[in-house]
Order: structure tokens, then C-alpha cells, then sequence
């Protein structure tokens, strides 16, 4: 089976190096690909957003099945154009990415399907949403409606900061509209599954740890590190969030003709009351992928095929019962202004099943590997205990140096 596979981050080396283990897999081409996944196959630098190409090289390379990554080509439909032109595709529709691409249209869905989540109240303008929260005497949760590549939610402590919060992200994202929704006190999990438009297969909960700074301080990240699977998700409360969560969107969808087929990503709020939906994603999380994917027994190949053409067959993959922790790496300046071009040691040092490191934001240049975006590097340590899985992820963390590194030390550790 010959796989093309979008996208260029730890993510897609994630898939990339899962991928490269099934027995069914002919040539990978990953487009652009990074430093990490031309280690399991050959990259293609041609830029996402020209589908034409994309589906020439499809064609000419005779590709049996496409892999995206980014939520950004799935919105812009790449996904419809590969289905037109006869091309398997794990990844959803357009229709059905609008899930992610719309946090209104997400509570529609939501709301159709009687899935438990946030109270919200969505607002065209600015003015509306102020006038709203001084009415209302109260501090909300503010998301703007569309894709902000994780910087479209603000989470104020008081009316003021409520306001100001408006203000801040009709400024930095304008012509969106925004959401209030109601804050939900709790412990945060993610719950991806692959799905073949009917049925789906949960993968371990995971925890991502979003702030920059130890503690949860600082500003958000596109993720500084994951568990996987969190202990306080009992099968019992598992079974409840697939049945009344995750397992309605998808009939839900379904019914409205736009079958979602992919990886439905949930991000859950564990309350007193119950398991809360935050919000859906349409694909693979980051850096989640980096410890979910260690965890997965069997063929992925062979699944994602099955999602990509409405046939998972469900009993073909597993999760075996030890634990993974991602610590994520950064350059100097990260999140607000990553440097790049510092020389990374250490990495090729790394020789030891029970370590993965991922490639992200790395390039190779005249003096070697160097550092080339924010994310640097994922450091995934396997073991039969969550503290054997953290002890094993830092002590490799603290082998791999270039200047400017900084990661955050409590990764896995409240477990």
C-alpha cells in the first residue's frame, strides 16, 4: 500500500515512524514532511495548500491512501478533492472538519446530538459579547468561532478580565464570531478516536499539558507534553463518554450526509456533575499523537485504510497496558519568539526501545541538526508505570542540548 502523508510536524513523524511498521506499507511519501519522517520514508517539499499538485503527484506516484495531519488543508476541503479524484483519504470532509473549524457549529452538533458540555452564547460582535458579560455580572470562558492555531480561548478570572479578553481577540483574529461559554471546573482529558463515518475505536485518555511554565504557568503552547492513559478515567466513565459523547456526534453527523471519517479528537472536562465536551478537534492531536501512537498494538496502516474506506475493523488493533509520557523540547524564545538555527547534541545518543524521540521543529543545516520552530522535539518514554515512562523521558531530555532549551519538569507528575 502506498501512503502520501500531509504534514510536517511531530505529529505526522508520529504517524510516519507507526506507519512504517505495518507489513502492508509499499513507499511513504510525506509532504513536506521534516527531519524525523524522512527517516521512514521520502519527503516531497511541495506546499500544502495546492491541492492540484498534491493530487498529480497522488496519481503519479499511485498512491492507495492519504494521511492529513493539519486541521488547516482538512477545512479547506483537501480531503473532498482526493475523494473526487478516487483517492482514499483518512481525514474528514470540509462539511465535516467544521467541527473544529466551527466552535458554534461544534455546539450545534452538540446540541442535536444531547452531548453534555458548556453553556454558550455566540455573538457577531464585540459590542453584543460586552454588553452580555456586564449584564450578566459574570466572568466567561471567551473563544473566538473559527481555526487560531490554539490562540483563540482566554480563560479571565473576573468581568474585567472577561471584557478585556473580548477586546485582545477581536483585535489579534477580527471577523470572527465569538462565544461565551460557561466555566467548567474540573480535570482535563483527551479522548481521540478513529472513526469510518459509523463506528469508532477510543484510544487511551491522554492529558495535555498546555501552559508554558511548570504549575500551569505562563502562556498557552500548541502543548509542552501529554500522559497517556490518565488514571482517573475509570472504564466505567470511559464507556459512559463514548456512549453519550462521542458515539452521538458521529450518528449525529451521519445523519446530516456528512460522515466523519478520521480521527475525532475530544477535549473533555471531568466535573462533579459528569464529563463535560470543551470542544472537538477533527484529527490527531500534537503532541498527543507522540504518546498515543507507542501505546497501539497491531496494524495503524491497516485501520486508518479501514476508516479511510468505511470498514475499521475494530478487533484488528489494541493498546497495550503500559503508560507513555511526551516531554516536549523548545527553542530559546518559545512560544512568543522562537529562535531558530541553534545546534541540537544528543539526539542520535538516544538508543533505547523504551525512548521515542520525535522531530518537529528541526532542520538540518551546514553544522548539522539545528533547531527550526517552536516544538523542537517530543521525548516519549515507555513503561509498565507512569513514573517508569517520566523517569525515562527526562532522563533523555536532559541528554538531548542545544542553547536556548527549556521544557517543563511536571510533566506526568501529579500522576
Amino acid at each position: 500500500m502506498n501512503v502520501l502523508l500531509i504534514g510536517s510536524g511531530g505529529r505526522e513523524h508520529a504517524l510516519a515512524w507507526k506507519i512504517a511498521q505495518s507489513p502492508q506499507l509499499g513507499k511513504l511519501l510525506c509532504v513536506p514532511g521534516n527531519t524525523g519522517t524522512a527517516r521512514h520514508g521520502h519527503n516531497v517539499p511541495f506546499p500544502l495548500h495546492d491541492f492540484d499538485i498534491l493530487i498529480d503527484v497522488a496519481q503519479r506516484e499511485r498512491i492507495d491512501l492519504v494521511v492529513v495531519g493539519p486541521e488547516n488543508p482538512l477545512s479547506e476541503g483537501i480531503a473532498d478533492r482526493f475523494i473526487a479524484a478516487g483517492i482514499p483519504v483518512f481525514g474528514p470532509t470540509a462539511a465535516a472538519t467544521r467541527i473544529e473549524s466551527s466552535k458554534a457549529f461544534a455546539k450545534e452538533i452538540m446540541a442535536e446530538a444531547g452531548v453534555p458540555t458548556a453553556a454558550t452564547h455566540v455573538f457577531n460582535t464585540p459590542s453584543e459579547a460586552a454588553e452580555f458579560v456586564r449584564t450578566s455580572g459574570s466572568a466567561w470562558v471567551v473563544k473566538v468561532d473559527g481555526l487560531a492555531q490554539g490562540k483563540g480561548v482566554v480563560v479571565p478570572d473576573t468581568v474585567e478580565a472577561t471584557l478585556a479578553a473580548i477586546e485582545q481577540l477581536h483585535h489579534d483574529i477580527p471577523e470572527q464570531a465569538l462565544l461565551l461559554e460557561e466555566r467548567l471546573v474540573g480535570r482535563e482529558i483527551s479522548l481521540l478516536a478513529l472513526c469510518d463515518g459509523s463506528r469508532l475505536m477510543v484510544l487511551p485518555p491522554a492529558r495535555d499539558h498546555k501552559r508554558v511554565g511548570d504549575g500551569d504557568t505562563g502562556p498557552n503552547t500548541g502543548g509542552m507534553g501529554v500522559i497517556a492513559p490518565v488514571d482517573d478515567v475509570s472504564p466505567d466513565q470511559l464507556d459512559m463518554i463514548i456512549k453519550t459523547c462521542l458515539q452521538p456526534t458521529i450518528n449525529t453527523l451521519a445523519a446530516r450526509g456528512t460522515p466523519f471519517r478520521g480521527v475525532l479528537y475530544a477535549g473533555l472536562m471531568l466535573t462533579e456533575t459528569g464529563p463535560r465536551v470543551l470542544e472537538y478537534n477533527a484529527r490527531f492531536g500534537d503532541p498527543e499523537t507522540q504518546a498515543l501512537l507507542p501505546l497501539i498494538e497491531g496494524d495503524l496502516l491497516e485501520a486508518l485504510y479501514g476508516c479511510a474506506t468505511g470498514n475499521l475493523q475494530i478487533e484488528k488493533l489494541r493498546c497495550h497496558k503500559g503508560y507513555a509520557v511526551c516531554v516536549v523540547l523548545c527553542a530559546a524564545g518559545y512560544p512568543e519568539r522562537p529562535r531558530k538555527g541553534d545546534v541540537i547534541r544528543g539526539v542520535e545518543a538516544v538508543d533505547d526501545d523504551t525512548v521515542i524521540v520525535f522531530h518537529a521543529g528541526t532542520a538540518l543545516g551546514p553544522n548539522g541538526l539545528c533547531t527550526a520552530g517552536g516544538r523542537v522535539i517530543g521525548v516519549t518514554g515507555i513503561g509498565s508505570t507512569l513514573r517508569q515512562a517520566r523517569e525515562r523521558a527526562y532522563e533523555c531530555a536532559a541528554d538531548i542540548r542545544f542553547d536556548g532549551k527549556h521544557y517543563r519538569s511536571d510533566i506526568g507528575k501529579e500522576g
